[in-house]
């Protein structure tokens, strides 16, 4: 995974948990990262100044923010991987509560937003013969109480990444992290320990081994990868 030609990675959501720490490992390997957050105080003391790093600061479902991001890649000329790491948790309700208003935004969030920066970014990944990734989660296959709306956003994520790699002829996987020590999963479990969860960094090697790897268009698990590697 070290790289010597200039390979470019958008990762949007990077100023912390996944986002940044796959950010951060990609640098470190020699690649160029475009990455970015709402919160663009959070985001430059995370990703401090550096040649290879762009950081955005904006919400990805704004259009013109998805714009900054296009012309960034341009800039580059290239694009070889595009991670899909922002979400948002939304309300913790059962779906019969659930505002429409509230699930319309975890929509936007994480699934229209993923949508509309893929199509603006696809050409550039489509010519470097690219890699398209999904964070996804159990919640999208499994039926948790009160997670139904973060869950149906990330079902349908799961679909609209593997689909678009189907469509376009290049790799796409949905990625199932597992728990992680984050804030957002602190947010789901509001008043609770969560130092037992792995952090983030922990999985970062799986997903590089995935781009490393020859692993066909699918929806895979962190400890699926683990496995892979172990008997490569």
């Amino acid at each position: 995974m070290n790289r010597s030609d200039n390979e470019v990675a958008v990762i949007t959501g990077g100023s912390a948990g996944l986002g940044l720490a796959l950010a951060t490992s990609l640098i470190d390997k020699g690649w160029n990262v475009v990455t970015d957050a709402r919160d663009a105080d959070r985001l430059h003391a995370a990703l401090p100044g550096s040649s290879r790093v762009t950081t955005l600061s904006g919400d990805v479902r704004d259009l013109d923010h998805q714009d900054a991001i296009a012309a960034a890649v341009a800039r580059h000329g290239r694009l070889d991987l595009l991670v899909h790491n922002a979400s948002e948790l939304g309300p913790m309700l059962p779906l019969a509560e659930v505002p429409e208003s509230l699930f319309s935004r975890v929509l936007e969030t994480n699934l229209l937003a993923p949508l509309t920066l893929t199509q603006r970014l696809l050409p550039y990944l489509i010519a470097s013969r690219g890699t398209l990734i999904g964070i996804s989660s159990d919640a999208a296959v499994e039926h948790y109480p009160t997670w139904g709306t973060y869950a149906a956003s990330k079902a349908a994520l799961d679909h609209l990444i593997l689909t678009l790699g189907e469509e376009n002829g290049i790799r796409a996987y949905a990625v199932d992290p597992g728990d992680m020590r984050t804030a957002m999963h602190q947010d789901a479990f509001p008043g609770e320990d969560i130092s037992d969860r792995p952090l983030p960094e922990s999985v970062v090697p799986h997903l590089l081994s995935l781009l490393a790897g020859d692993e066909p268009t699918g929806r895979y698990r962190a400890t699926d990868l683990a496995q892979l590697g172990a008997t490569r």
